[in-house]
């Protein structure tokens, strides 16, 4: 990781720089895959699927008796843990449920706002190195909260034509029965454009590799919604002396073994807690599976000293991280000075790892700095709110004259005609 002390604010742009995405590269070979299923459906997802995937498949939907064999294959302690995780969840986001608001503007001038499902969501669960099934259940449970009628879920086979078990329980568990084996830019192009098999959805939602990214750009030129603008998962952990070095290591290498392109930052008030943190990472690295993905993230991440906790939290609004842990004595003051991040975890008893899973909030957030702009994912993601507005007689007498007067001055006298048509009939 590279160290810095004290950073002058005239190099902080360039240290909140993240790696860069070769997304460009991949223009050409995913506008031709999304292309060859937009034009031939089903049959160019049975080539792709043999040509990227190296499998043949009969039927891309996953049967009864695929979801029942899948429940069987999983633990009865990982089924409760899902149930546990799917509950806190659904406490969470049940809790976001909006009222209809009313307001009468002036006397016979309703106005109103009222919550509607998106129709049809497709969701988009990777099947590869890791199979998120935590990623079904943060994005399944509040499409049914928020009562989408049509819910597709694409993931990649695997090589033996099935899909990950508890990819199947989890969906099974919070009720989503639409399930298609596909993966990658083509599965994008499925829910996007419909083929026999996959039918077409308004917004599409979900992680992926680049050429996932990639589709979801693409597709969202064409009228498609997506979730968020998407890039490599990163953490950044503000430690003061009172932090366990333990923690912290642990910590930063979660979110560095989600892939070479991750990026983590520790902003620490003294040398010797670097110090520590490094040691620690190097002893943990010893016995993590993903030990090579996350050297190569660690390539790209940062170590800050910093001892002004003014510098502090606004470099971190600066740098609008994905996830923030604020491991400070004072953890509960500074988060009140944060208003750029995807989501926050305080004090040296909340690891990231619990909103990843089963805290109950979202973990698919906005990254690469769009923190400064975007929200998580929430109940709201799967809705659309329309607004309705119903005039009496009173009203239109009272409202109509100021409609004329402006409308006048826009010179956009059909607008005026509207009203005055009506004020005259009367």
């Amino acid at each position: 990781m590279k160290r810095v002390a004290n950073p002058t604010r005239s190099t902080w742009q360039e240290l909140c720089r993240r790696p860069a995405l070769e997304l460009e590269f991949l223009d050409g070979r995913v506008k031709n895959i999304i292309n060859r299923v937009k034009v031939s459906g089903d049959e160019a997802l049975h080539e792709l699927s043999i040509q990227i995937d190296k499998v043949s498949l009969n039927t891309f939907e996953v049967s009864t008796e695929e979801f029942n064999v899948a429940e069987s294959n999983v633990s009865a302690s990982l089924r409760q843990a899902i149930r546990i995780a799917a509950d806190n969840i659904k406490q969470f986001h049940k809790a976001q449920q909006q009222e209809t608001l009313f307001v009468e503007t002036m006397p016979g001038v309703q106005c109103w706002r009222k919550a509607v499902p998106i129709e049809k969501v497709g969701i988009y669960v990777p099947g590869g190195t890791a199979p998120l099934f935590s990623t079904l259940l943060m994005l399944g449970i509040p499409a049914q909260l928020a009562g989408c009628k049509e819910i597709i879920l694409c993931t990649p086979p695997k090589p033996d034509g099935s899909v990950n078990p508890a990819i199947l329980f989890a969906a099974k568990e919070i009720g989503i029965e639409k399930v298609f084996k596909v993966g990658g830019a083509q599965a994008i192009a499925a829910m996007a454009y419909g083929t026999a098999s996959i039918p077409s959805v308004y917004k599409i939602f979900g992680p992926g590799n680049q050429y996932v990214t990639k589709a979801k750009q693409l597709v969202s030129t064409e009228g498609i919604a997506i979730d968020m603008p998407a890039g490599p998962s990163e953490v950044l952990v503000v430690a003061d002396a009172t932090a366990n070095p333990a923690f912290i290591a642990a910590d930063l290498l979660s979110q560095a073994e989600h892939g070479p392109d991750s990026q983590v930052v520790l902003i620490a008030t003294d040398k010797s807690i670097i110090d520590q943190v490094l040691m620690e990472i190097d002893q943990q690295l010893k016995t993590l599976p993903r030990k090579e993905i996350a050297e190569l993230s660690l390539q790209n991440s940062l170590c800050l000293e910093m001892n002004d906790e003014e510098d502090i939290t606004a470099f971190v609004n600066g740098y609008a991280p994905e996830h923030l842990i604020i491991n400070t004595k004072n953890c509960d003051e500074m988060a009140e000075l944060i208003s750029n991040s995807g989501s926050v975890f305080l004090g040296q008893f909340t690891p990231e790892s619990v909103g990843d899973y089963a805290s109950g909030t979202n973990h698919t957030l906005p990254t690469n700095g769009f923190a400064k702009a975007f929200s998580g994912v929430s109940l709201s993601s799967f809705q659309k709110f329309i607004t309705f507005q119903k005039l009496s007689k009173e009203g239109l007498h009272k409202l109509g004259p100021v409609v004329e007067e402006m409308a006048t001055a826009e010179q956009l006298i059909g607008h005026k005609q509207a009203v005055s048509i009506r004020l005259n009939k009367q």
